[in-house]
């Protein structure tokens, strides 16, 4: 098995400021403690995307953003124009919730369009496009439809949840992410990750990316235990 040194953590990590209480001050902080732990990229909220671009601007740390947060509910031409408008400030990647309301109604044809015209809008500038599904609300049947959807929508990751359903990533939902997408796109295991083990234990099972708001915690949490 894998020994994973916190580094090889960190650089999975898309560090989550995305609370509606977190002021400017907490992203100027975060954005710094990303460049100190040589996280992938620090995920903000659609209106801090300026300056988060602007703080990191001269570090290997990305900028990514939430789209149509939390719920996905926004027409597909309100999320055309949140992608434009994050591209235009400086984002480079993209965490778009799939619209959850369409998708449990059976509406696919629904989903996949919308899916696919954020991710036309977003390659087209050379940005990557995650989907989060909000798999609490799912079967794992539907995690698996939601995969292959995000899949032939040409999205680049499939990212489990926002942190704000009732519950979050679980090694059932990845493990079904990872039999139906694996090798294919990347998966993202998203909220409720607080530990060391967590983050090991998903990172083992496949996952590509972690979505983690309490980065230093996990990652400190990997120091004392020696590198696993």
């Amino acid at each position: 098995m894998h020994k994973y040194t916190v580094q090889e953590v960190a650089s999975k990590i898309d560090h989550a400021v995305l609370k509606p209480d977190q002021t400017e001050a907490d992203v100027r902080e975060n954005a710094a403690m990303c460049i100190a732990r040589g996280v992938a990229s620090l995920c903000v909220r659609p209106c801090d995307v300026k300056l988060a671009a602007e703080l990191l601007k001269d570090s290997p740390v990305m900028v990514s953003c939430v789209l149509s947060f939390p719920h996905g509910a926004d027409a597909t031409p309100t999320k055309l124009f949140q992608a434009q408008q994050a591209i235009s400030d400086g984002v480079q990647e993209i965490d778009m919730v799939m619209n959850i309301g369409q998708f449990l109604s059976g509406n696919l044809d629904v989903v996949l369009d919308d899916i696919k015209a954020v991710v036309d809008t977003a390659h087209a500038r050379g940005v990557a496009v995650k989907v989060i599904q909000e798999s609490a609300y799912l079967t794992l049947e539907q995690v698996a439809l939601a995969c292959e959807l995000s899949l032939a929508a040409g999205a680049d990751f499939v990212k489990t949840s926002t942190g704000f359903a009732p519950s979050s990533a679980t090694p059932e939902i990845i493990d079904v992410m990872v039999r139906t997408v694996g090798g294919k796109m990347g998966i993202k295991a998203s909220g409720g990750i607080r530990t060391w083990e967590q983050a090991i234990g998903y990172l083992e099972q496949g996952a590509t990316r972690l979505g983690i708001g309490a980065t230093a915690a996990v990652l400190d949490g990997g120091i004392g235990g020696g590198e696993y």
